[in-house]
């Protein structure tokens, strides 16, 4: 009888926490904004098809850096300095650029907002990779590669070839993770 009510007790433990995780799992799903349309005109680039050509200031010299093209495999991650998240990942991607070196994988960060505002929060964490920056809005280069979500930080994957290879909505935790995503073949 012992046995009984501790086994009962068991699966009610058991399954309550599964019944909770659900509902956690379903409640941040639905805290995901919706997608928005793209603006009238604007195709956005879908896993599998070259990235459109894209060439965007180096937020340190103003120099035109093009983003887009083949050459090495690049990891752009779209950040503003007021994303909490953001704040939080760009150390992270900084550790995984260095251990790219030269040949590696290329990260580029893309901050969405002015370069006053970026080079301001650089200042506090300064970061080695290379970094643009591009005027926000609903037809920024973002959207064009898939973030019709509106979310930052958002990472995508572009092969050496220039194609679109995967998309990240959200921060990383460590230089791990993002190596995992990588070379991962979820999309």
């Amino acid at each position: 009888m012992k046995r009984d009510a501790i086994l009962t007790w068991g699966a009610i433990v058991v399954l309550g926490g599964l019944s909770a995780w659900l509902g956690w799992w379903l409640g941040q799903r639905a805290l995901l904004p919706a997608e928005k349309p793209a603006p009238p005109g604007m195709v956005v680039t879908e896993v599998g098809q070259p990235v459109p050509e894209l060439s965007l200031p180096d937020l340190r010299t103003g120099e035109p850096v093009r983003v887009s093209g083949p050459g090495r495999t690049r990891l752009i991650n779209y950040w503003a300095s007021w994303c909490g998240p953001c704040r939080k990942e760009m150390p992270v991607l900084d550790a995984y650029a260095r251990q790219q070196g030269g040949n590696g994988v290329k990260v580029v960060g893309i901050a969405l907002e002015t370069p006053d505002e970026a080079l301001a929060f650089l200042r506090e964490v300064p970061v080695e990779f290379t970094l643009l920056v591009e005027t926000p809005g609903p037809g920024d280069s973002s959207v064009q590669l898939g973030n019709r979500r509106g979310i930052l930080p958002y990472t995508v994957l572009v092969g050496a070839d220039g194609t679109l290879l995967k998309t990240h909505y959200g921060a990383f935790p460590d230089p791990e993770s993002v190596q995992a995503w990588v070379n991962s073949n979820a999309r």
